[in-house]
């Protein structure tokens, strides 16, 4: 066999390793879990009235996603509902996005998905593996939307943060829905909430106390309010001796 052969036949070897290395993670390796996630935080995201898509809709897709930190702070728990669905043109999909939604509404603004390792929307998630996936593809790898109206899902997502600051947090972020082609047909910006939680968090969050204003004279200790007291009692006796000078 010729040596030029060799080589051929070595870089088609070598070039198809870098491939399948590529199907199955990202340039910075697979997404790392996330902890530290506050307890009774929280994030939603609810579809808007009007759908940024101008087809043939009858109104816009309803629904949003709400997810909580996880039980120990591990990963994200999220409850998935949306309704009103188009009658084609699924399996649905949606995905968290790296930037907001902005005033107008052009979901085109939301850039690409959260995607902290570079992984890159192709070749499509594995969802036997979601830790190669990209962060933000939900439905890659807990599912797409089928032709079940309403549809609904909870899943538990390692990957994703509600800690301020995580690469993987996206409090900051949008969501986004999709045809099966990729177009876009709705976004919402996600607000974080905090929510009752028996684990004490600090978040400052707290109702204010209303402030009240003295109408008495301040006591500021026991002592203080025997002399108060002995003074109220004095105060007559001395009112009538001086009555009488």
């Amino acid at each position: 066999m010729r040596v030029s052969n060799i080589i051929t036949l070595s870089a088609i070897g070598t070039s198809g390793v870098f491939a399948q290395g590529n199907n199955v993670t990202g340039q910075l390796g697979d997404a790392p879990p996330t902890t530290g996630n506050p307890a009774g935080k929280g994030a939603i995201a609810t579809l808007p009235d009007q759908a940024f898509w101008h087809g043939s809709l009858n109104g816009n897709v309803k629904g949003s996603v709400t997810a909580q930190s996880g039980a120990g702070g591990n990963g994200v728990d999220y409850q998935v509902s949306f309704s009103n669905l188009p009658t084609e043109g699924g399996p649905f999909i949606y995905h968290i996005h790296v930037a907001p939604v902005p005033a107008d509404g052009n979901c085109t603004s939301t850039l690409a998905h959260l995607d902290q390792t570079i992984r890159g929307e192709d070749p499509p998630c594995d969802s036997s593996r979601p830790a190669s996936c990209q962060q933000g593809d939900l439905s890659g790898k807990y599912g797409k939307i089928d032709s079940s109206d309403p549809f609904t899902a909870s899943f538990h997502d390692p990957y994703t943060s509600l800690l301020d600051g995580d690469g993987a947090y996206f409090g900051n972020r949008s969501l986004v829905f999709h045809f099966n082609n990729k177009t876009r047909i709705s976004c919402a910006n996600f607000t974080v909430f905090q929510s009752n939680t028996t684990t004490p968090y600090p978040s400052g969050s707290g109702a204010l106390k209303p402030t009240t204003t003295a109408t008495s004279v301040p006591v500021t200790g026991a002592g203080a309010a025997l002399n108060v007291a002995k003074n109220l009692a004095v105060a007559p006796v001395v009112a009538a001796f001086l009555a009488l000078l």
